[in-house]
């Protein structure tokens, strides 16, 4: 019996670090915690078990801030506030739930960290900060009751629980994109509208300070006025009332105008800029050739892991069709005789371009019953196969093409500059 070398161990380790499982626990825990994970990551959806996860927890969202509203009208509480509260109460728990699951699979999140530091990477994320404020300021009463109060403001926090719906929709992701993208641009634009509102403010209480001291009674008094000016708002409890006054805030309303077009101008240009950046995306992929391959029982991939068969270079599995089900070609996935692979490939830049092309003889064909030898095509065109009754055949110049027949050809032409 030969014993592992050093390098075969940390090679194993190192493989099981980037799986995220903890190097102390046995493989049918990391199964488990790995089913887990999938469970509760937003978006992974090839198993029942993973999309009822996430409709559920959209429920839950749902469920949480309707009571969220509901809690304030008193005739409704007098009537279903028992009722309220323990739907509350188990929403709130769920999330305590998904919280520590989240933090127990934490590893499989951040696999190139250890599971002290992955757990610390979740805590600290903006995601693990809306988790625990979903349900942390529930039960903090019941520790310290002496909060109480304070801590009733503090569930308001949940309603932060809400930005997690936008991981579930891609269309959502979009927006956060933009924010991303323009974050700086929308930052400068906000310092803008701030100095415009100080110097508004600072111009009104010299105007105004004499006419109205108890509004305008010092050089900070006047922002309430400006933001709601700028930001054309215009709640008018504020105003100037001398002729100066007057003429220099129908000015800063003018200003106002321009300056809420800045961040919405730039916001339209972001939004612009995304779904032009994915639908180019869209168009470079088209570039990828794809070839369904369906397993017949003599191939011998039938019973063998992915990772076990070797592809030219070059070549991915895109997908696997089992059952009607489509399923993402992981390395462990075993294939089964009726499964279809759908196997991907960049195309071959070697300055020639070859097209194929499907001809299908039907009766009263003018191939019908002719040689291949005798056919009427382009020397640039050659046939590859002939496909008689699902059943694919190398041709020869003799070979006589009957109705039914598929002819595939490919066409080789020079590329153009």
């Amino acid at each position: 019996m030969t014993m592992p070398d050093k390098k075969t161990e940390e090679k194993k380790n190192k493989k099981a670090k980037i799986r995220g499982a903890w190097s102390f626990e046995s493989p049918k825990h990391a199964s488990f915690r790995a089913s887990v994970f999938n469970m509760v990551e937003v978006g992974y959806d090839e198993d029942i078990i993973g999309r009822g996860y996430d409709v559920f927890s959209l429920l839950v969202i749902a469920v949480n801030l309707l009571i969220s509203v509901l809690i304030t009208f008193d005739d409704i509480v007098l009537k279903y506030g028992e009722l309220l509260s323990v739907c509350e109460g188990l929403t709130v728990l769920f999330f305590a739930i998904d919280y520590v699951l989240r933090l127990w699979t934490s590893s499989f999140l951040y696999p190139a960290k250890k599971p002290a530091a992955a757990m610390l990477g979740y805590i600290f994320s903006l995601n693990g900060i809306v988790d625990i404020l979903s349900f942390l300021p529930y039960y903090l009463p019941v520790f310290f009751p002496q909060g109480a109060v304070a801590f009733r403001l503090f569930r308001l926090m949940r309603i932060f629980r809400l930005f997690r719906v936008n991981a579930y929709y891609d269309s959502l992701n979009v927006i956060t994109e933009v924010l991303k993208s323009k974050a700086k641009q929308l930052i400068s634009s906000v310092f803008v509208i701030f100095l415009l509102i100080l110097a508004s403010s600072l111009c009104m209480y010299s105007v105004e300070h004499e006419a109205q001291p108890e509004v305008f009674d010092n050089a900070l008094s006047g922002i309430w006025w400006a933001s709601a000016t700028l930001l054309t708002v215009g709640y008018g409890d504020i105003y100037p009332i001398t002729p100066l006054g007057r003429v220099l805030g129908t000015l800063i309303t003018f200003l106002g105008v321009g300056a809420a077009a800045i961040p919405t101008g730039i916001i339209s240009a972001g939004f612009v800029e995304q779904y032009s950046r994915l639908q180019g995306m869209a168009g470079e992929n088209t570039a990828l050739q794809i070839i369904k391959l369906k397993l017949s029982g003599k191939d011998g991939w039938e019973g063998k892991r992915i990772a076990d068969i070797s592809f030219p270079g070059g070549m991915i599995v895109a997908a696997v069709l089992h059952a009607g089900e489509v399923k993402v070609p992981r390395g462990d996935l075993v294939l089964s005789e009726g499964d279809v692979l759908v196997l991907g490939a960049e195309p071959c830049d070697e300055g020639v371009d070859i097209y194929l092309t499907e001809v299908t003889v039907e009766k009263g064909h003018e191939w019908e019953g002719v040689k291949i030898k005798d056919l009427d095509i382009s020397r640039q065109t050659f046939i590859i196969t002939v496909k008689r009754k699902k059943k694919a055949m190398v041709p020869n110049g003799s070979f006589v093409i009957r109705a039914g027949d598929t002819v595939v050809m490919y066409t080789k032409g020079k590329r153009k500059q």
